[in-house]
């Protein structure tokens, strides 16, 4: 995990939000949106640079819709670590 990763998750809500919810188990782009209260497509691209950098991956990316994802490795570090900072 770099400080700039930390820093560009730190400064946007939603994607510590996304992040969030993905640590325990996968979950739509439709369902975080629900949770967050945010429009679909503000959770898609926050997903799309999530995935870029390598903090959540698709389970099913073939599918159009109804794809799935999950927090990796590197994404549940870098909770941890913020987490750790405090607010």
């Amino acid at each position: 995990m770099s400080w700039e990763e930390a820093g560009l998750i730190k400064a946007s809500k939603i994607k510590q939000g996304i992040l969030s919810l993905l640590l325990k188990q996968p979950k739509t782009p439709k369902d975080i949106s629900v949770v967050l209260g945010k429009h679909l497509s503000q959770i898609s691209r926050n997903l799309k640079a999530l995935e870029k950098m390598g903090l959540v991956k698709c389970l099913n990316p073939k599918l159009k819709k109804g794809r799935f994802y999950l927090a990796t490795e590197r994404g549940k570090e870098l909770m941890e670590k913020l987490s750790s900072l405090g607010d």
